[in-house]
């Protein structure tokens, strides 16, 4: 006689899968018993074999059981209170803590039914233990990125950790030591150490210390625009920008000349912020502007720059060919450096010899061998170019393009065989062209040499929590750049600012002009044509307009037309 093992009769989650139509009974039971046989959850099963989408799932769970639903993607990994679940058990019940409220702590789960973990976790918090439902595959991914991000996180330095910092100065790996220092300065160590740790919480790219007669004020620029955060004692100015001064190993003594210094702050084993600082003489006293460079800024990877399809494939297929020159041009604060250097991590490859010079370098990447220009001792972007093309380059980056010598040298290099990526300071990309005409570079060799041209701004991105949709009549739609066929379901949003954003705004994303050279272009330079005449080409070629572009983003609504006005002037 045969015996067949009884199957465990289905309910809850599997139970509602089955009554919805969305799996057959036999699909539901087989799942729910090699999900045992695997010690795996029920939903990790459907999700990892295909068998049911993540997003079904999670919407059937949260009906059946009356629990949120929740979308991970708007919260910020970093921030999550990870500490208060050891990593062993958010990992085991598949559980990620995503806030806290008084004694209660909301657990995004995407089974509701695990209750043995929710009352594991409760017992081992004392916190009561509220289900939030997630998608499971977004859930897999916070976990991993919310484990990576609580190492690297500052949301859990205390004030008491402020005095420790270990911070590094420029050329050397010794730490400043701040045991001999007056108790009386330990509050001045203790602010501009809080002052730097906010700077990076809250993604600044500058900080601004600012003397005035009255009063002394200190900015941070996010997302290209500054904001005041503190205003300290006046009498506190000269003890503030000395203690910057110590830590970034300048002359403490000389206040009337500019300086420039560096400060390494170590965040954990695997993360590091360095700053570049200067000083300037004011009239009451000397002004201090920090530079936040993160090393992580230029691994974002290029999908998150704003591109769009056809423009970074154009991009992608000019850096991959094996010479010539491809430049980047926009004002100081554009993201153009951020933009090479992606492009610089994809060619990063063992057998590519990569040497780049700049003033200074922002972002050190292993692999690539940096040098900082020095004009004092002689070293400058003529000279060291001549070094290396000495020196078997395979891809060369210049920081900028000044002067006739330099391009001189980039332009011949772009033509014997390397790949040279640099930027210059134009409006747009037909005028680059021009451009380096006008500093003596013959038409012939402008036009063998460079094959794409990529002008660029950073328009800051609407806050996808708070962001408004704008009444915009039709006229006014039309009159800034609008076509006739976008209008039709045109949305057009607008910033209102809550506690999650700087004033409707939230990050910030590029708006590109990407130009090939083409052979009709090569033409006009070489019979002498203008930047209009190379703008009507690039026209006739489907290429947009930083303009076009930025209404681009403002119809996907990444951001709006106030920012659009702001950053583009066509």
């Amino acid at each position: 006689m045969v015996t067949t093992k009884p199957t465990v009769k289905l309910s809850g989650l599997a139970h509602r899968l089955v009554r919805d139509g969305l799996l057959s009974e036999e699909q539901a039971q087989h799942a729910f018993d090699a999900a045992l046989k695997k010690r795996i959850s029920f939903v990790t099963y459907l999700v990892e074999n295909d068998i049911l989408d993540s997003l079904e799932i999670a919407h059937a769970a949260s009906q059946e059981f009356g629990v949120p639903l929740f979308d991970l993607e708007v919260l910020d990994m970093g921030f999550l209170p990870t500490k208060l679940v050891d990593e062993k058990l958010i990992r085991t019940h598949h559980a990620l803590p995503l806030f806290k409220r008084g004694k209660r702590l909301f657990l995004g789960v995407s089974d509701p039914t695990n209750l043995h973990g929710l009352d594991e976790i409760k017992f081992h918090t004392g916190l009561a233990t509220e289900a939030v439902v997630v998608e499971e595959k977004k859930l897999t991914l916070g976990i991993e990125q919310a484990m990576q991000a609580s190492d690297t996180s500052m949301s859990d330095l205390l004030d008491t950790d402020l005095d420790n910092l270990d911070i590094t100065i420029e050329d050397g790996d010794e730490r400043q030591d701040d045991g001999d220092m007056d108790i009386d300065e330990a509050p001045v160590v203790r602010f501009v150490n809080k002052v730097l740790l906010d700077a990076i919480n809250s993604s600044a790219s500058d900080i601004h210390f600012e003397p005035y007669e009255k009063n002394f004020r200190v900015r941070f620029r996010q997302d290209g625009m500054l904001r005041e955060i503190a205003s300290p004692p006046v009498n506190l100015a000269s003890r503030l920008v000395a203690r910057i001064k110590v830590m970034s190993r300048m002359n403490i003594a000389e206040k009337r000349i500019p300086q420039d210094g560096r400060i390494k702050m170590v965040l954990s084993r695997n993360r590091s912020i360095d700053f570049r600082v200067n000083t300037c003489p004011t009239l009451y006293g000397e002004k201090v502007v920090l530079r936040i460079l993160d090393p992580t800024s230029a691994q974002v990877g290029i999908e998150a720059l704003g591109f769009e399809k056809e423009q970074q494939d154009a991009f992608l297929e000019a850096i991959a060919k094996p010479y010539g020159m491809v430049l980047v041009t926009g004002p100081t604060g554009s993201g153009k450096t951020v933009s090479l250097y992606t492009g610089l991590n994809l060619l990063n490859q063992p057998d590519v010899n990569i040497s780049t010079v700049e003033d200074p370098v922002e972002i050190q990447v292993a692999g690539i061998n940096q040098v900082n220009q020095n004009t004092k001792t002689g070293l400058t972007f003529a000279s060291a170019l001549r070094a290396f093309l000495r020196q078997d380059p395979d891809i060369i980056m210049v920081g900028e393009i000044r002067d006739l010598e330099t391009a001189e040298i980039a332009v011949k290099a772009a033509q014997t065989g390397h790949l040279v990526l640099s930027t210059l300071h134009t409006n747009d990309a037909p005028q680059t062209l021009t451009r380096l005409a006008n500093m003596g570079i013959p038409a012939f060799n402008i036009a063998s040499s460079v094959v794409l041209i990529m002008a660029q701004r950073l328009a800051r991105r609407l806050c996808s929590h708070c962001k408004v949709p704008d009444d915009l009549p039709r006229e006014a739609l039309l009159e800034e750049g609008f076509e006739e066929q976008d209008l039709q379901g045109l949305t057009v949003y607008r910033p209102v600012g809550c506690d999650r954003c700087n004033k409707g705004y939230k990050g910030r994303v590029g708006i590109f002009q990407v130009m090939p050279v083409s052979e009709a272009m090569g033409r006009i330079i070489m019979e002498g044509g203008n930047s209009l005449q190379l703008a009507e080409q690039s026209r006739k070629e489907g290429v947009a307009t930083l303009r076009q572009s930025g209404l681009k983003k403002v119809r996907d609504g990444i951001t709006s037309l106030e920012e659009i006005n702001r950053v583009t002037k066509d």
